[in-house]
């Protein structure tokens, strides 16, 4: 397994730290405001990695933070007449909400910043002990020209940079390149005792205090969003190494930006869409599927045609589903042996596993890997559809084999599954709903009643639903993606 290493640029063989295990650490959401569809990709992202990675075997423990105090939090919160652990925890039960909608399983542990203040405490005196950092007036600033390796992570010469360009002017500081380790406390904000004072955390130096305190330096895996590899990641590498005097982390993994018409989607530019905005016109898989159609680390550009497109794709994949449940029905039911190429078809499914992992072992290739899906219902439906194929039970043990790869695919990528397995109750009634009315045509066609036959058959197809009347049933798909 390879993946791409953003600190030296090139793919590595995965050699955890600790052998058949996977520590990794991914940065949350800062708590001010419901999650846009920017927020969502890494943590769709990182989710399938962290799926991916249990599938191979291995035993990973994941990590990812909320960071609960913010000059962003006070703000919001002034304006909102709450306090900001009002404000933080109220943001935060909407991430879970929108996060489970989105099938993201939850973190081993989600440590929150106000709860970690002697860990950063203390990280920050060790850090100034060994003279990586200087105190004035209160405030503890990280001296970023005393770390050699400062810039390797975003590929930055220090003497190339320009004061006021992504960091802080600040008179008081020995350097502009130099950042807040503790911030003095401000009249009427939330503070903290400390060696220096009350005040609060830097923004930085909380994921590097709560990655170590969970998972020990050196771990494995440290993910998030392209935007935070400068500055967020590069001090956090900085302080950390300064403070530990050992590597911080093994692999950096950074998802690409969502852009709108080729803008970055931010909420400084106002361009952004809340996820539970897109879930009111998407279903929850719709719109994981479209973030999973694109290479995690290439750009991905929004608009709602796209998530139309992917509403149809995966509809096709739910229909070769669909098609396998309902072809096992018949063969379990039948009483003759049955007629089926069971042994290409059992080649052709193992071909296609094959190069689901192989794309998945190079760098998470969820694209690749999907089109491997594709390429596996497209055998499932000509497996099926053969002239020569006749139910029964000589078609069981191939069948079930596809339902099992089925079930791979979905508890990799998350969104393969039917309709009655999604979040939305409402979708569960699906398959059942379809059914009575399929009897009901069935029992109208054997009374010879074309008439109300004819009338179910045009309505379902006004409503986007086609009945395909085969040798072996009645089956049902989807031909459009709109939904209301």
């Amino acid at each position: 397994m390879k993946v791409f290493n953003t600190l030296t640029k090139n793919k590595e063989e995965l050699n955890p730290r600790d052998p058949g295990k996977v520590s990794m650490y991914v940065c949350g959401p800062t708590t001010y405001n419901y999650i846009h569809l920017g927020n969502a990709r890494p943590l769709i992202v990182f989710d399938t990695v962290r799926r991916y990675l249990k599938y191979r075997g291995y035993q990973v423990t994941y990590i990812q933070n909320f960071t609960d105090i913010d000059d962003k939090i006070i703000n919001r919160a002034h304006e909102e007449g709450e306090t900001p652990k009002e404000l933080a925890e109220k943001y935060i039960q909407a991430y879970f909400e929108d996060a489970d909608a989105l099938h993201v399983l939850r973190a081993d542990v989600h440590p929150k910043v106000t709860e970690h203040m002697d860990e950063i405490i203390q990280m920050v005196q060790g850090i100034v002990e060994k003279g990586h950092a200087y105190e004035v007036h209160g405030n503890v600033y990280f001296d970023v020209r005393s770390f050699s390796a400062y810039g390797h992570l975003s590929g930055r010469d220090l003497d190339e940079m320009k004061s006021g360009a992504r960091v802080d002017v600040d008179d008081e500081k020995h350097d502009p390149l130099d950042f807040a380790l503790w911030k003095a406390a401000k009249q009427g904000e939330p503070s903290w005792p400390s060696p220096w004072g009350p005040g609060r955390p830097g923004w930085h130096i909380e994921c590097s205090a709560m990655s170590l305190k969970y998972l020990g330096p050196g771990f494995d895996i440290h993910g998030g969003g392209a935007d935070l590899i400068f500055p967020h990641h590069e001090n956090e590498i900085a302080q950390t190494e300064a403070y530990s005097g050992q590597p911080f982390v093994r692999y950096w993994l950074h998802n690409g930006f969502i852009t709108v018409n080729e803008e970055k989607m931010s909420k400084s530019l106002g361009n952004f869409f809340l996820v539970r905005d897109i879930l009111k016109k998407f279903p929850s898989d719709v719109v994981r599927f479209y973030l999973l159609s694109t290479h995690y680390r290439s750009p991905l550009d929004f608009d709602d045609q796209k998530l139309h497109v992917a509403e149809k794709g995966l509809e096709r994949i739910r229909t070769s589903l669909r098609l396998t449940e309902s072809t096992l029905t018949l063969c379990k039911k039948a009483q003759e042996v049955g007629q089926a190429d069971t042994e290409q078809m059992m080649d052709k499914m193992e071909q296609c596993k094959s190069a689901f992992i192989e794309a998945m072992d190079d760098d998470f290739n969820t694209a690749l890997a999907i089109a491997a899906v594709f390429d596996f219902c497209r055998e499932v439906n000509s497996f099926i559809n053969d002239h020569n194929f006749k139910p029964g039970k000589i078609a069981l043990p191939v069948l079930l084999q596809v339902l099992e790869i089925f079930d791979d695919f979905h508890s990799v990528l998350g969104m393969v599954k039917p309709a009655a397995e999604s979040s939305s109750g409402d979708e569960g009634l699906e398959d059942k709903l379809m059914e009575i009315i399929i009897n009901i045509r069935q029992e109208a066609r054997g009374k010879k009643d074309w008439t109300t036959a004819d009338i179910i058959r045009d309505q379902l197809k006004d409503a986007g639903i086609v009945l395909e009347d085969t040798p072996h049933g009645v089956r049902w798909k989807k031909i459009d993606g709109d939904h209301e």
